[in-house]
């Protein structure tokens, strides 16, 4: 079973950059104290949360990007899995109490184009890009979460 680990949390009163919190309370409509400048494209159940890698943010930072964890918009940046892996269907144990299913890769938002060269925010698009993209998941059990707890990629039939 492939491990990582939560290396940042990050909330908003809506928009990006999201900053950065020591720990969280996650439900079925994300995490508390996080809204979404427009609800009708981000959040509700079905993307509850967004995630993103740690390594893809530093990757990008080397292609010369300004990214940063958060600056994308993510709720969860995560260290140490193989982004690869995480598609839609596969189901993330966050901590003890959090369970999450990956529902959707995320479509770049025209607010974030500050945070790529000559704003290529593109770059994580995943039909371009397969494998840059952030992730929206449901939330199939919530709780609690706290930086530096472990992630664990769950095979989509058993958790």
């Amino acid at each position: 079973m492939m491990t990582g680990r939560i290396f940042q949390l990050n909330i908003s009163a809506g928009g990006v950059p999201k900053l950065a919190v020591r720990e969280g309370q996650v439900n079925e409509l994300g995490m508390a104290g996080d809204e979404h400048r427009f609800p009708d494209i981000h959040g509700g159940p079905e993307r509850a949360l967004c995630l993103f890698s740690l390594e893809r943010i530093l990757e990008l930072q080397a292609e010369g990007h300004p990214i940063f964890p958060g600056a994308v918009g993510e709720n969860v940046t995560i260290v140490g899995l193989d982004w690869q892996q995480v598609v839609p269907s596969v189901q993330l144990s966050l901590g003890d109490e959090v369970l999450l299913e990956v529902t959707s890769y995320t479509t770049p938002c025209n607010t974030i184009p500050v945070y790529f060269v000559d704003g290529q925010y593109q770059r994580i698009a995943q039909k371009l890009h397969p494998g840059w993209s952030r992730i929206y998941a449901r939330v199939l059990n919530g709780g609690k979460l706290r930086v530096g707890q472990v992630v664990k990629l769950v095979n989509g039939s058993a958790a």
